[in-house]
């Protein structure tokens, strides 16, 4: 079994990694150093929200100066710790680095309900949801400027969870599991990071009619039982927003038709790498994922999958009855 000496938490407002790392803190023993927490301090002391802080912050280093000389201080400490901050991946080397991801309009309701702080408040699901967004956008065109790291590229994280229909036990489960080294090791060793996604916003690449076998009965029994002790992971290609299958499309409808709310995964191709002959993730996706065969995993799986952007602009006909006819 091997242990690294701390875990680091960076991820989707709303994506619920105060709670995971609170409990995961309180279960392993360490201390939790929150650095959320300490912006909404310092914006409240500064009479701000948290997005005008952000905002504030693309002008006035000293306020990333600080925080980031506390993270960079307490990672060269040596102490093994639970760390929540959208940074700290960048500067811990020994550590766990959890990514948490969600579906952005249940993000933004799960941060509607909670409570709200002078730093924090929203009157609207809409509102959430933008705000959320620019908060992160700033962020992350902050980081990049400022120390030349994109937060959101997954090849910087070993573990990345997307809690959209997971609750916090499963989620919590799964990172200790991987902390511990129970849960994705290979696939770590391979050197690319461990995904954990919901099946049901994991896009098909392949038409339903041409899966032999897809519809196996047994085979969505056994997912839901988890007969296995660690499922072959799926091979998995990301856009940048998308994520879609390489390999493994009898695994994702076995799990989709269980109900699971998060399948191990493998990431093969990110944004600009390529997937197979040269072809990128985005120009992969592009091509394979057309409405109709979107429709189809739709239509024999009873789920929603948004259409993408490229197939409502011209990624081949829209027929009618598909999800987006007449939008």
């Amino acid at each position: 079994m091997t242990v690294r000496q701390s875990i680091v938490f960076n991820g989707d407002l709303g994506s619920g990694k105060s709670t995971v790392s609170v409990e995961i803190a309180k279960r392993l023993g360490l201390r939790r150093v929150s650095v959320g927490d300490l912006y909404r301090q310092m914006a409240q002391e500064r009479q701000m929200t948290a997005l005008q802080l952000n905002l504030h912050a693309e002008l006035d280093q000293a306020v990333d100066g600080y925080v980031d000389q506390l993270q960079r201080d307490i990672a060269a400490s040596g102490e093994s710790l639970v760390m929540d901050s959208r940074l700290a991946w960048h500067f811990f080397t020994d550590a766990l680095k959890v990514h948490m991801i969600t579906e952005p309009t249940e993000a933004a309701r799960r941060v509607l309900a909670r409570p709200s702080g002078p730093a924090e408040s929203y009157t609207s699901l809409e509102e959430a949801r933008a705000k959320l967004r620019e908060r992160s956008e700033s962020e992350r065109g902050r980081f990049i400027v400022r120390y030349g790291v994109d937060k959101a590229r997954l090849r910087n994280y070993d573990l990345v969870c997307d809690t959209t229909r997971a609750n916090p036990e499963q989620v919590i489960q799964h990172v200790i599991d991987v902390y511990e080294g129970r849960l994705g090791a290979d696939v770590l060793r391979a050197g690319r990071p461990l995904l954990l996604l919901d099946p049901n916003r994991v896009y098909p690449t392949e038409d339903v009619s041409t899966l032999r076998g897809l519809w196996d009965s047994d085979a969505a029994e056994a997912a839901g039982r988890d007969e296995e002790p660690e499922p072959e992971p799926l091979s998995i290609g990301y856009t940048g927003e998308y994520f879609f299958v390489v390999d493994g499309h009898r695994r994702l409808s076995a799990a989709v038709r269980a109900g699971l709310p998060m399948v191990p995964a493998r990431l093969v191709a990110e944004v600009d790498e390529p997937v197979v002959g040269g072809i990128s993730a985005v120009d992969f996706f592009t091509a394979q994922a057309r409405p109709g065969l979107i429709h189809d995993w739709e239509d024999a799986h009873g789920i929603t999958l948004p259409l993408p952007e490229h197939a409502l602009l011209g990624g081949g006909p829209v027929l009618a009855g598909e999800p987006g006819a007449g939008a």
